[in-house]
């Protein structure tokens, strides 16, 4: 995605996401007990979460995680809030019976359906919200909010989706009204930030851009009337990114470097002059009250040289002190609603916006945690988060170059066939693996295909110049992953598969 924006201004979004489809039984089954026995083996989770915040889960990986490990992850790490970017029944279904507050997500290419039509969104209500919400508690999904559209009004999408938002976001409330939800569930909507902008450059100059101003007072004003909240996705770091001569310290919360004076206002940080735009703006199309949640905020950890975990951990380390001292924003003040971007890593991300695209998570994606980060705000820096439970992996070996072969002929075509078809973002300058040499640079594309591949035979080949060995290649730094076994789809197979696995299910729970 293209993302033009002024430097102060610049906070771009996640954009759409997709879901991939990969699942096994047995691994369901197995990875089901291993959940279960780890819940089992330990008390509540101790851990504790600044009001107001919550986290990200997308699921635009070639090997997502099994949703059981997932929501027993985020119990362990003691969060309460979780933004999809879909609603997939499987999935939601995992946060039955937990304390676990969701908001559902609809992609941007469901929204003209949607508004065309008030039975498309009646029939969404009911195959997306219903069955969650039974009144036997552990059958229950606490569904709070419907997205509708993720980053719908992007500039980039040249006003495609600009028709059919609000009627689609009107149509959706109706439908849970109509079904006897309207008073618990709220749709809303997470916009970039690209949707307002300021010529000065100061968030009291700040406006909506003049081919949205229509749009955006309506979808304001109704948001208003369904006592619901707007979503705004911020990105201190993409302000770094595109702008050299963007002050580093002011994208940070350590209020030791240039400091913004819109009047008598000192702003010492991007992110507070970002909202405060926001907040000047809906002033001015009269909904000066409309509650302001954040929808995306967070820091890369590969793909350029300002995304490490170094930076990331000073990123989140001020941004939790913020959030913990619950003064808001200059113009906005108050306790702050944030969602951080992202749970974990998606190596499938498209990385139109950067290399950096697909190393959001402040987990890896195998549900490792980066880097310490205290959620509940008190400042510890040493507190690490808890790593996912039950995961398991692929066998442990590794596709690299071949030692056989010397100055290979056609090398660049297959590290460039193997960086197309896999993931090289962390080859990128500043990344952990940017040091390698080429024949190394070669072992990883030829490895992060192969692994991406499920380790098939055929994917560690490349024309002879590649072999599978099991000793482990990870170099310095740089890790050379295994994949884990994926929990992204559905049950697959025959009636009489599922059947059998049932009853090893069966069979194991009653051994235990």
């Amino acid at each position: 995605m293209v993302r033009a924006r002024p430097p102060l201004l610049l906070m771009a979004g996640g954009g759409y996401r997709r879901a991939t489809e990969y699942f096994t039984v047995t691994f369901l089954l197995i990875s089901t007990i291993n959940v279960a026995l780890a819940a089992n083996s330990s008390s509540s989770s101790s851990n504790s979460v600044l009001p107001g915040l919550g986290v990200n889960w997308g699921s635009i990986a070639s090997h997502p995680m099994d949703p059981n490990i997932v929501v027993q992850m985020l119990k362990d790490n003691g969060f309460k809030r979780i933004k999809l970017f879909e609603s997939d029944s499987y999935t939601v279904s995992k946060f039955a019976g937990t304390d676990i507050e969701v908001m559902l997500g609809i992609p941007n290419d469901q929204l003209h359906d949607l508004a065309k039509d008030y039975d498309n969104a009646k029939d969404w209500v009911k195959e997306n919200v219903s069955d969650h919400m039974s009144s036997e508690q552990d059958k229950h999904v606490n569904i709070k909010y419907v997205a509708v559209g993720n980053e719908p009004f992007l500039a980039s999408y040249y006003d495609r989706y600009v028709n059919d938002l609000f009627p689609a976001m009107q149509n959706v409330q109706k439908a849970l009204n109509a079904a006897g939800f309207g008073n618990v569930i709220k749709v809303t909507v997470p916009f970039n930030a690209d949707v307002y902008e300021s010529h000065s450059d100061k968030p009291s100059d700040g406006q909506f851009r003049s081919s949205l101003k229509g749009q955006m007072t309506s979808i304001a004003k109704f948001l208003r009337q369904n006592k619901a909240p707007i979503l705004v996705n911020i990105y201190p770091f993409l302000s770094l990114y595109q702008s050299s001569n963007f002050p580093t310290s002011f994208a940070f919360f350590s209020n030791d470097g240039r400091k913004v004076y819109d009047g008598n206002i000192a702003y010492s940080n991007v992110f507070d002059a970002n909202y405060d735009t926001l907040v000047t703006a809906l002033k001015k199309v009269g909904v000066p009250d409309l509650k302001i949640m954040v929808g995306e905020v967070g820091w890369p950890t590969a793909g350029h040289k300002y995304a490490t975990p170094d930076y990331a951990q000073k990123f989140y380390a001020g941004l939790m002190k913020r959030l913990a001292a619950n003064k808001g924003t200059p113009l906005r003040p108050g306790k702050l609603d944030v969602y951080l971007f992202a749970l974990m890593d998606e190596d499938q991300k498209s990385i139109a916006p950067g290399p950096f695209e697909r190393h959001w998570g402040i987990f890896t994606y195998d549900g490792k945690p980066k880097y310490p980060l205290d959620l509940s705000g008190g400042g510890n820096q040493n507190k690490m988060l808890v790593a996912a439970k039950g995961v398991q992996y692929l066998p442990a070996q590794w596709c690299v170059l071949n030692p056989d072969a010397t100055n290979p002929v056609g090398l660049d075509d297959a590290l460039g066939y193997a960086c197309a078809y896999g993931d090289c973002t962390s080859l990128k300058p500043g990344s952990p693996c940017a040091s390698l040499d080429k024949n190394w640079q070669a072992s990883y594309a030829f490895n992060n295909y192969y692994q991406i591949n499920d380790q098939d035979v055929s994917a560690c080949d490349f024309n002879g110049l590649a072999t599978v060995v099991k000793t482990n290649a990870t170099r310095g730094n740089c890790l050379f992953p295994i994949q884990i076994v994926s929990g992204g789809g559905r049950i697959g197979g025959s009636r009489g598969g599922f059947m059998a696995g049932v009853l090893v299910l069966l069979a194991l729970l009653f051994t235990l």
